[in-house]
């Protein structure tokens, strides 16, 4: 389809979607936040993408969701129209998506960011989630997530002051995974997409989702979640492949089943 609000490209075997409202910083409004999910969607069901990467502009990554389309909404407008209820699709695709994040990353930005499986930030980025000076709290997970990625006590700093924190900080307390030169930020991402991509991608997926459960279970669930995945994987062509190439010492050629 004819996307306004992004960029669709596939490198590979990894899909690349770049924001593109640069007039606005990249702000998500609906528009954009429904082309998103459909650009996921469709990545979702070509078998041939492994991985997904979401980027946006130098200067801003997105400088959150789009203050004048939210001003004047009425709480029984949102309500019965279901506001949010799309923007949070992101964290429920099962490949793997990575935000390659410079610039500004803030609100409804980090919101998305975060739902993403691995954020990798230019040494320019910036985050924050600054609804508080707007009279709100965030809306789209930032409450839930951010205590999750860095503890309770700098998400409480962030969030009730609504202060901005550099990549150096936002590396050392586990919210971005690497921070890497600005002009070396797509491909450092492109090249971790295709990596993750290369490998079997049930696999993978299994893997992210076991990931995700830790974060949503106690550690004695978890642990059962993954030994029988674990176990499942026994079960599949590519982890015969995978163990009788290193015996043979040669790159394994996974095939998805």
């Amino acid at each position: 389809m004819a996307y306004k609000n992004i960029i669709v490209e596939i490198r590979g075997k990894v899909g690349l979607v770049t924001l593109n409202r640069p007039q606005a910083l990249n702000a998500l409004n609906e528009a954009l936040v429904a082309e998103l999910n459909e650009a996921l969607s469709d990545f979702e069901s070509t078998p041939e993408i492994g991985c997904t990467v979401i980027a946006g502009a130098e200067k801003a990554f997105a400088a959150g969701a789009d203050v004048k389309e939210m001003a004047q909404k009425g709480y029984i407008e949102s309500y019965l129209g279901k506001f949010l209820d799309g923007w949070t699709r992101i964290a429920e695709t099962r490949k793997p998506v990575i935000a390659a994040v410079s610039g500004f990353c803030l609100g409804g930005g980090l919101e998305l960011a975060m739902m993403c499986d691995i954020i990798i930030a230019s040494e320019t980025a910036r985050f924050a989630l600054p609804e508080i000076t707007l009279g709100i709290m965030p809306g789209a997970g930032g409450t839930q997530r951010l205590p999750r990625f860095i503890g309770k006590a700098k998400a409480m700093d962030m969030i009730l002051t609504g202060r901005m924190m550099d990549a150096t900080e936002a590396e050392r307390c586990g919210l971005v995974a690497r921070v890497v030169a600005p002009e070396r930020l797509l491909e450092e991402s492109l090249a971790a997409a295709a990596k993750i991509a290369s490998y079997s991608q049930p696999i993978v997926m299994m893997a992210k989702e076991t990931v995700n459960r830790a974060q949503e279970t106690a550690l004695s669930e978890g642990t059962r979640f993954e030994r029988r995945l674990f176990l499942s994987m026994f079960a599949t062509d590519d982890q015969k492949e995978g163990m009788k190439a290193f015996i043979e010492k040669r790159k394994p050629s996974f095939r998805g089943r």
